[in-house]
C-alpha cells in the first residue's frame, strides 16, 4: 500500500525506523547502513532503507514542527513501523549541559498545539522505557561528552515574538532542554500502540538571544550529532536482540 504523503510502500518499511528533521541528516544516516537505498523524497519527507549489523531499518526525515512531523509518524506506523527513534538537536536549559551534550528525552512537556488536538490536556507524552534505556545505556557506553536523560520541552515557537517564550518557567521546573517534535512523536506512538524514544544533541542555550548567539553549525555540535546517530543505530541493534 502506498503512503500518500511519504510516497513509500508499506511492504518496504521495517519495524525499526530512525526519524530526524533534516533530509540531509537522513541521507547521512543512510550512509552508515548496508545496502542502503532511497525509497522516496516527497516534500520534507525523505526515506531510506537498509540494514545495520543485520537489523533492517528505515530512516525518514520529518521536517520542523509537530504537525508535519506527526504526518510522518502516522504514515510510518500505518506502513508497519513498530519502534521509532528520533535523533535531532535541542536548546539546552542547563549550564552543565552545554552545546555538544546528548540528552535522552524520557518525556516531553506538551506546549505544542498539535497534541492538544489529539489527546486531553492531562495526557502525558512519555518515551517507551525500554527504548529510552537502550539509548541512554548506549550513549554512556560510547563514552564521549556529557550524556543526560530527563524531561524535555516541545515548543512551537523558535524566534521571539511579542509574547514571552516560557523558557525560564520550564527551566526552573527542571526540564533539560527544548525542541519542536518529541511530544508529537510520543503521543502519536502512544495512541497507535507502538514504541518511541528520542535522543537530541544540544546545539546551544535556549534562553540566549537566538539572533545574536545561536549557531548550530559548529564542530562541537557536529560531533555530538555523529555520536547520537551512532547511539541510535546501536540502540536499534540492542532492542532487536531483546525482542
Amino acid at each position: 500500500m502506498l503512503m500518500p504523503i511519504l510516497q513509500v510502500n508499506s511492504e518496504d518499511i521495517p519495524e525499526f525506523v530512525i526519524v530526524c528533521g533534516d533530509p540531509k541528516r537522513a541521507e547521512t544516516i543512510s550512509r552508515k547502513l548496508t545496502g542502503a537505498r532511497e525509497l522516496a523524497f516527497s516534500r520534507e519527507y525523505r526515506t531510506f532503507v537498509g540494514s545495520y549489523e543485520g537489523v533492517e531499518l528505515a530512516v525518514t526525515s520529518h521536517g520542523v514542527g509537530c504537525p508535519g512531523a506527526a504526518v510522518c509518524f502516522e504514515e510510518l506506523i500505518r506502513a508497519g513501523a513498530k519502534t521509532l527513534i528520533r535523533v535531532g538537536t535541542a536548546g539546552s536549559y542547563r549550564a552543565d549541559t552545554p552545546a555538544g551534550s546528548l540528552v535522552v528525552s524520557t518525556a516531553a512537556i506538551r506546549t505544542d498545539g498539535l497534541t492538544k488536538q489529539l489527546v486531553p490536556d492531562g495526557f502525558p507524552a512519555v518515551a517507551d522505557s525500554q527504548v529510552a534505556e537502550a539509548l541512554y545505556e548506549t550513549a554512556l557506553a560510547i563514552g564521549e561528552g556529557v550524556v543526560r536523560k530527563g524531561i524535555t520541552v516541545t515548543l512551537d515557537v523558535f524566534f521571539n515574538g511579542v509574547e514571552e517564550v516560557p523558557h525560564q518557567k520550564y527551566k526552573a521546573a527542571g526540564a533539560l532542554g527544548v525542541e519542536m517534535e518529541i511530544a508529537a512523536l510520543y503521543v502519536v506512538a502512544a495512541i497507535r500502540g507502538v514504541r518511541a524514544g528520542a535522543i537530541v544533541a544540544m546545539d546551544g542555550f535556549a534562553d540566549a538571544d537566538l539572533a545574536a548567539e545561536y549557531d548550530p553549525n559548529t564542530n562541537v555540535v557536529a560531533d555530538a550529532v555523529e555520536r547520537e546517530i551512532n547511539t541510535a543505530l546501536q540502540a536499534v541493534v540492542k532492542l532487536a536482540k531483546q525482542g
